[in-house]
């Protein structure tokens, strides 16, 4: 059986406009959070640098 988290909060990211679970990492700044990654959060900025899309 595999292991599920369903009680994580979710948000749903600014750029890609995915779903995306709470991390450990984030608990202190959840509220801040608005990207799914570091990707989506460098185009954001403009970086643009990011992949084939």
């Amino acid at each position: 059986m595999t292991h599920r988290k369903p009680h994580l909060p979710t948000k749903t990211c600014a750029v890609c406009q995915r779903p995306f679970a709470w991390r450990k990492k984030w608990a202190r700044d959840w509220d801040q959070v608005r990207y799914c990654s570091d990707r989506c959060r460098m185009n954001a900025r403009g970086g643009g640098g990011g992949g084939a899309d």
